[in-house]
């Protein structure tokens, strides 16, 4: 794991997690050095600096792409305004709930992101899949080299991850290269639901994991038969209680297990554990629309896997890294171990000969990743050669 700051894990995890975004480190270094005083200050205070200098480096960014755009050099604008927005998206995760200036932040995030791929020329769509009389936002990339209908992978986020997150981190590409389409879902709880729609989370994550199958079932470029589902995190959990629950995935990965997720919770009340964001107790309450903190402690004595995972009769892959700071690795096995009636189950522990030995491989993710890729193509249907 990079540790820009020695003290200050969740910066460390938001530095990480740019870098693997695809950030420069000439930038992160630029946008760091300030914030070695700031790092060490209560989280209002810091995060308040951190905003600061990442979107100070957006901006700047921003304003170089102007002047390619004006010369026509619309793919470096394009890669110029793909940076500014995971920049613009890294300041905006840091900061706590109801600061002022965030849903700003976020929806010109959006705007920057929306921007960058339009002028990179990236096949990656935003779509809107019904829900609850408003929506859910999502990304779809295609297959590569598919002709008619091809199988495909919903992949959705975990605690404080968003859509355009997972879709950086490359796993989307990686997948497109095998002949396996992505949705990535911003699923309630998460990205432009909790943000703009207001959708908290739900621990029945069969709920809206359904209503994303409904969706697909409509297109004429996805094979509804071979449709499975990913989740990184707090995913590891909404994943395989939606699979257990809804049929019509025919494989599930995870990406990080959680298998009891009030344990962790208890755990943190204890200050066992890595925090992943700054202001971690509000922001749990947020997400899950809790009132309060008994309240929130009531909510998550349901988000667990005991007596779920038994119930999956699919392929699936259970991926967790050796040294995660933030899940103890007991959650994989336990998870494996209740996987009794799946047909094709596997346990991939991230070790440091491959790399991503952290929280979901934030700390090196391109060969866990390309591992996953590899078993969804295999299980799926896919390739894994040209």
């Amino acid at each position: 794991m990079f540790k820009y700051f020695p003290t200050n894990y969740p910066w460390n995890l938001s530095v990480d997690l740019a870098i693997e975004m695809g950030a420069r480190i000439g930038e992160i270094e630029a946008m760091c050095a300030p914030l070695k005083e700031a790092s060490q200050a209560p989280d209002a205070a810091g995060t308040q600096a951190f905003r600061e200098t990442w979107v100070k480096m957006a901006d700047q960014l921003c304003e170089l792409a102007e002047e390619d755009k004006a010369r026509g050099r619309l793919l470096s604008a394009g890669e110029k305004l793909n940076r500014a927005a995971t920049y613009l998206l890294s300041a905006e995760r840091l900061q706590a709930h109801g600061s002022a200036g965030r849903v700003a932040l976020y929806q010109r995030f959006l705007e920057v992101f929306a921007e960058g791929l339009r002028l990179s020329g990236e096949r990656c769509e935003r779509v809107e899949i019904p829900y609850e009389g408003k929506h859910l936002s999502a990304l779809y990339v295609p297959a590569e080299g598919v002709s008619g209908k091809a199988p495909l992978l919903v992949q959705v986020n975990g605690l404080d991850s968003t859509k355009e997150m997972k879709y950086r981190v490359g796993l989307p590409i990686w997948l497109a290269k095998r002949g396996v389409a992505s949705l990535i879902v911003d699923q309630p709880g998460t990205g432009e639901a909790l943000r703009l729609q207001g959708f908290t989370a739900r621990h029945d994550s069969e709920h809206w994991a359904s209503r994303v199958v409904d969706w697909l079932e409509t297109r004429d470029d996805v094979d509804a038969r071979r449709i499975g589902l990913e989740g990184v995190s707090l995913g590891g959990y909404y994943c395989p209680r939606a699979v257990a629950f809804e049929p019509r995935f025919a494989a599930g990965v995870i990406w990080g297990a959680n298998h009891d997720w009030r344990d962790v919770q208890k755990r943190r009340l204890e200050k066992e554990g890595s925090f992943p964001v700054p202001h971690y107790w509000s922001h749990v309450m947020w997400v899950w629309g809790a009132k309060d903190m008994d309240d929130f402690m009531k909510i998550a004595e349901d988000v667990h896997l005991d007596g779920v995972v038994e119930k999956i009769k699919v392929p699936f892959l259970v991926t967790h890294g050796e040294k995660d700071s933030q899940i103890p690795l007991k959650w994989a096995h336990r998870t494996f171990e209740q996987l009794t009636n799946s047909p094709k189950r596997e346990l991939k522990v991230f070790t440091d000969r491959e790399g991503g030995v952290q929280h979901s491989s934030f700390d090196n993710s391109i060969n866990a990743g390309q591992y996953i890729a590899d078993w969804v193509a295999e299980t799926l249907g896919g390739r894994t050669a040209s």
